[in-house]
């Protein structure tokens, strides 16, 4: 029996009445700007930047491989630097910018997800995964999300602001910081992989983000050097800036955030369908495959009895294979269970029998080693459970 459950049988999760429904927002509640910080200038720009305060524009390489490779912002361990000029240069382009506000840990500790808080007061969340080939950090790119996707706890809360560069690349410094310090359990590690699949919708804070990325994968003492290949750049479907960011020269890997083949269904389960369907998005990803020659991510979160069934699959590997074969890769992403929601995931037989269509069919698939799950791993589930602490506290 084919049961069909609608986005629209129940309240958004994470909302505060029952009768709320999505609501798309590109406009933030906040418009603070971030006190500037080295991340946000490439090199030529941190020069100005030194010489226009009347220091040396030499000292922005030595200030850059401080931050870069070293990870510190501690002016006491720049002792390359003059010390009467050390506070001075610190305080003009390296700035606090976030402050740990909580910390939990998960998968005997091989997992840590982070609560920042920013200089405005809004938090952000990011999360260190340890793997047996690569250590991966999830980062935000937003405080919120305007995209307002029903089953997600982020998009509930709504678009606060846009996060700066440096704000973005400083959760990578910490995460790094972490990494090499041994912070997860197996020892020190290398941070290896970046994804911007936290909290926001990326290319909703298109220039900021892409500014980011230079940041990761300029070589030192420009960025952190990392490899492009190692990064991915999370969408619900901006079909404009997909198709800049395969422009930018910035040979990331797009991760779509599908989760409905059908604009029946993915209308209601994430309204940005509303303004581009499924036909452009994927023609949007197909033509960013045919540009950078990376492999499109096609993310999929498995929801009982909503997206899970097996004719979706077909539909799924028949909307892929339209447009050629080995373009998209298929993540199916099992929901944290959410008892007694329509949230909640789907049966073990209807994800076999889902991923086995997409296989038969020749899509390559591969379901999600999804972590943090005992510590509401998902984004935007710490900061609201924060939140809520804080206000039955007042």
């Amino acid at each position: 029996m084919n049961i069909q459950v609608r986005p629209t049988d129940q309240a958004p999760e994470g909302a505060t009445h029952p009768d709320a429904r999505p609501v798309l927002s590109f406009k933030a509640k906040r418009r603070g700007k971030a006190p500037t910080h080295l991340a946000d200038f490439d090199l030529a720009g941190r020069k100005a930047a030194l010489k226009e305060a009347g220091l040396p524009a030499f000292r922005a390489d030595q200030l850059s491989r401080h931050f870069f490779t070293h990870l510190t912002t501690n002016p006491a361990d720049m002792s390359d630097l003059p010390a009467g000029q050390r506070s001075q240069i610190c305080e003009l382009l390296l700035p606090r910018l976030i402050q740990e506000a909580a910390a939990i840990r998960a998968d005997d500790g091989r997992t840590v997800k982070h609560l920042w808080e920013l200089f405005d007061g809004a938090r952000v969340e990011s999360v260190l995964m340890r793997y047996p080939s690569r250590t991966t950090l999830c980062v935000s790119s937003q405080a919120g999300c305007g995209m307002a996707c029903p089953f997600c706890a982020t998009g509930q809360m709504g678009l606060t602001r846009n996060l700066s560069t440096g704000e973005i690349i400083d959760q990578v410094r910490r995460a790094s910081q972490a990494a090499r310090d041994g912070d997860l359990a197996g020892g020190p590690t290398r941070l290896t992989n970046v994804v911007f699949m936290g909290m926001g919708e990326p290319l909703a804070n298109y220039k900021t983000v892409v500014g980011a990325l230079h940041r990761l994968i300029d070589p030192a003492p420009e960025g952190f050097g990392l490899s492009a290949r190692n990064i991915t750049v999370s969408t619900v479907g901006l079909v404009p800036a997909i198709k800049k960011l395969s422009k930018e020269g910035l040979p990331v890997t797009l991760a779509v955030s599908l989760h409905a083949p059908d604009d029946d269904l993915r209308d209601d389960l994430i309204p940005i369908n509303s303004r581009w369907k499924v036909g452009e998005l994927l023609d949007a990803a197909h033509q960013y495959f045919e540009v950078t020659g990376r492999r499109v991510s096609i993310e999929y979160a498995l929801i009982k009895n909503m997206n899970d069934h097996a004719w979706r699959a077909q539909l799924l590997a028949d909307e892929l294979n339209s447009r050629g074969s080995g373009w998209a890769h298929v993540n199916p992403i099992p929901l944290n269970p959410t008892p007694g929601s329509i949230w909640t995931a789907s049966t073990k037989a209807a994800q076999q029998k889902f991923v086995d269509t997409l296989r038969r069919n020749g899509v390559a698939t591969t379901i999600r080693d999804t972590r943090g799950s005992d510590i509401d791993g998902a984004c935007g589930q710490l900061a609201t459970a924060v939140e809520k602490k804080m206000k039955e506290q007042q």
